[in-house]
């Protein structure tokens, strides 16, 4: 049986270089002492903000600096843990640095309690009188806006020197996910044993043309998950309750609503994407579902041959350098300076994407503002992969113009925003591999791929989403959070967006176990609106070419100075109208007619 890498077996060329981070484990650990003993500086300006513009300008001036500290110190144990959670002193230090995030939360929480008791009228003073404060400008003013649900500056204090316990659930989820979890061995059709693990499911064998690996590893992957339902069920149940109480003490109308503020979307904005989609979109994917089940012979379309591929017998192999060739051709579309930043993101060791053996799963790009944003992936050798990798390079050419053009306080855009960059990137890799060839089959596999993409972001992530909305509905409602109530819960969201088209055995409705999105507020809904955006941006660069680019570009420089609608208007993209989203679920239906008339 092919056996899996422990993390000192895999080649040094495919992992990260975290030394561009700290060189050594105790060159950490003496940042981490040295963060600890700064911590008391920040105390200085405790209950002086009320003296002045300059007394403000320096407490946040020296605040930011300790965060961009933090910021790396906790990226580094992150990443150590995200490429092996099995290693005991990974957890140790990911745990070090939690309570430092910790502390440091709480030694410095003063600082929003005591703005926000200011007399109103004062910030606006201050930010005219003191020409340095206008980096902050718009962090304060939306900082007034939370003023409404501001408890008083003991309670904000002990929550915020609580950040590690209440950070707990998720820590547990990945801990269990990636460090207990155990698959059974199962065999192919050519009668060859293979390993199962989280990772090799999700980037390989769920999307295998081999039915018999394809479902028994599913079923080896359902099995082990069922084992871990009622802990999961606790750990998540606890997360939900975590945010809904935060939401009532503070006094917000709901969860949604609170979780919404920090984004800064409106309830419209977010219910639009939800419900176009999960209406709209579901014939266009039954009608796919019952193209894959025709064209690939299926007595039953089941749940797990839902990625299968459709044209199994053209999968072309391709190397990780041959790939990063391929998507840095790609984006030549957006510049000299964009194309240049992925050319280093692949050569200078920005990417970890070998599979071993306790290494986080599926895929992320870290954004350390500096040096440099990291990437995970797990290749696997085909051009699936290479859209991974280019939706992730994505995110890296956003943060990193984010960072040279934007400071600290300034440089993240909201949650709304960040998947558009990624899933343009995919979009461009896929017109330039259309542009490069007349081969009626290789053009037919490019749009396989592109439905991968819309598949990924408007079914997956897009249910997830309307999960979530029933989670936190059950949960307001003071109903338990059982296992069998999130499995009732997940199986009605796969059920009615499937209809008869698929076949839901037992297992489906334990696929809320296999995110961790679910543990970040509401992420999964921002993966289709971003999708939304960039299909509409896509349309726009192939209409207006560099105008559309330049523009473009500018989104990604503003980083956080914009709110996300402001962003995307800037890009020609009016997300407050209902018609981008529509036009994009339009776009997919297009998709499938075209796959309809080449198989």
């Amino acid at each position: 049986m092919q056996e899996r890498l422990t993390r000192d077996q895999v080649p040094r060329e495919q992992t990260w270089n975290l030394d561009d981070l700290f060189p050594n484990a105790d060159a950490w650990d003496r940042e981490l002492q040295a963060i600890q003993e700064l911590l008391p500086s920040i105390a200085q300006f405790k209950g002086k903000l009320h003296l002045g513009a300059g007394v403000l300008l320096a407490c946040l001036e020296a605040e930011e600096a300790l965060q961009i500290r933090l910021h790396r110190l906790a990226t580094y144990a992150q990443l150590r843990l995200s490429e092996d959670g099995t290693n005991p002193a990974y957890q140790a230090n990911a745990a070090r640095v939690g309570d430092a995030c910790s502390q440091a939360n709480a030694e410095t929480s003063f600082v929003r309690s005591e703005i926000l008791a200011l007399p109103d009228g004062t910030i606006e003073r201050y930010l005219q009188e003191e020409a340095g404060l206008e980096p902050f400008r718009k962090n304060l003013l939306d900082l007034l806006e939370t003023k409404p649900y501001h408890m008083t500056a003991e309670t904000e204090a002990a929550l915020a020197s609580l950040g590690e316990v209440l950070a707990a659930p998720y820590t547990i989820y990945q801990r269990g996910k990636l460090s207990d979890m155990i698959f059974a061995p199962v065999e192919d059709g050519d009668g060859v044993q293979r390993p199962v693990s989280f990772a090799l499911f999700e980037a390989d064998y769920e999307m295998s043309s081999d039915t018999q690996l394809r479902r028994a590893a599913y079923r080896s992957f359902t099995q082990t998950l069922e084992a871990y339902q009622n802990t999961f069920a606790a750990v998540y149940a606890t997360e939900v309750k975590r945010q809904t109480v935060l939401s009532r003490l503070r006094g917000y109308e709901t969860v949604t609503h609170m979780l919404l503020e920090s984004q800064q979307v409106t309830m419209d904005m977010y219910r639009n994407i939800i419900e176009i989609i999960r209406t709209e979109l579901a014939p266009h994917m039954r009608r796919f579902a019952q193209l894959k089940k025709s064209v690939l012979g299926l007595e039953q379309m089941q749940f797990c041959d839902l990625k299968a591929p459709l044209d199994p017998d053209f999968s072309p192999p391709l190397s990780f350098a041959e790939a990063g060739r391929t998507i840095v051709a790609a984006l030549q579309v957006m510049g000299p300076e964009y194309a240049a930043l992925m050319e280093q993101a692949l050569t200078q060791r920005w990417v970890d994407y070998a599979d071993n053996v306790g290494k986080s799963t599926g895929a992320f790009c870290w954004p350390a503002y500096s040096p440099h944003p990291y990437i995970l992936i797990t290749w696997t050798g085909n051009m699936r992969s290479a859209f991974t990798l280019a939706h992730e390079l994505g995110h890296a050419g956003h943060q990193v113009l984010a960072a040279k053009h934007q400071r600290f306080t300034n440089n993240a855009a909201s949650l709304y925003f960040i998947e558009a960059p990624s899933t343009l990137n995919e979009l461009l890799l896929a017109q330039h591999l259309m542009d490069q060839s007349d081969d009626q089959r290789l053009q037919r596999w490019v749009i396989l791929q592109l439905m991968n993409t819309y598949y990924h972001n408007f079914v997956t992530h897009l249910l997830e989403a309307d999960m979530q909305n029933r989670v936190y509905a059950a949960a307001e409602a003071n109903e338990p959070l059982t296992a069998k109530k999130l499995r009732e819960l997940k199986g009605n969201v796969l059920a009615e967006f499937w209809g008869d088209a698929v076949e839901l055995d037992s297992g489906a409705s334990l696929t809320w176990m296999r995110q961790p999105h679910y543990y970040m507020g509401l992420y999964p809904y921002t993966y289709a609106a971003g999708l939304t955006a960039s299909t509409a941006m896509a349309a726009l660069i192939r209409a207006e070419g560099q105008q559309a680019v330049e523009r473009w570009l500018q989104v990604l420089k503003a980083g956080g100075t914009m709110r996300p609608l402001e962003l995307m208007k800037l890009a020609g993209v009016d997300m407050s109208d209902p018609q981008p989203i529509r036009s994009a679920v339009a776009y997919v239906g297009k998709l499938v007619d075209e796959l309809e008339k080449r198989f």
